[in-house]
C-alpha cells in the first residue's frame, strides 16, 4: 500500500460535503506511489480566481490539480469547487458523493502523471477511473444517463 499524507481544508459553506475519511479513502484507492496532498474544498469565488490565475479561464471549474514535485513522494494540491460539483451532479443525474469520489480520484491520477489531452491518454485515464469507482461500488462515471 502506498503512503498518503493528506491535509483536508474546508473553505466552502456548501451542504453535503464529503468527510475527511471519505476523501482519504478515495485518494488512497487511486494511489500508485507515495503522495503528500493538500485537498481544499472551495466555493465559486475562490475556484474562479484560481482557474483564472493559473489557467487563464474566467470560470470556476470542478477540480484543479497542482503538482509541485513529481519525484517520490509526490507533492501537490487539489482544489475542488463544491458548488460546481453539486451543479454537475444534479445536471448529470449523478449521486453527489459518487461525483465527489470521481473527481477526487481524477485529481489523484492527475497528480501521478495521468492526463487526458490526447485521446489515447484520455481512454487510459477514464478506464482507470472507472475501474477504481466500480471497486468502491460507485457507478461508472462516463455512462450517459
Amino acid at each position: 500500500m502506498c503512503r498518503l499524507s493528506l491535509s483536508v481544508q474546508y473553505a466552502s459553506n456548501s451542504k453535503h460535503l464529503p468527510t475527511r475519511t471519505q476523501l482519504r479513502r478515495w485518494v488512497q484507492v487511486a494511489l500508485e506511489q507515495d503522495v503528500q496532498i493538500a485537498l481544499r474544498i472551495v466555493d465559486e469565488i475562490e475556484g474562479r480566481a484560481l482557474n483564472l490565475g493559473y489557467r487563464n479561464k474566467d470560470y470556476a471549474t470542478n477540480v484543479l490539480t497542482f503538482v509541485y514535485d513529481d519525484t517520490a513522494p509526490l507533492y501537490g494540491d487539489v482544489v475542488i469547487c463544491a458548488p460546481v460539483v453539486a451543479r454537475e451532479a444534479k445536471e448529470q443525474g449523478k449521486d453527489l458523493l459518487a461525483h465527489y469520489a470521481h473527481l477526487t480520484i481524477h485529481a489523484a491520477l492527475h497528480l501521478q502523471g495521468y492526463d487526458h489531452e490526447k485521446k489515447r491518454d484520455a481512454e487510459k485515464m477514464e478506464a482507470r477511473e472507472t475501474a477504481l469507482l466500480l471497486k468502491l461500488r460507485y457507478p461508472a462515471p462516463y455512462l450517459i444517463s
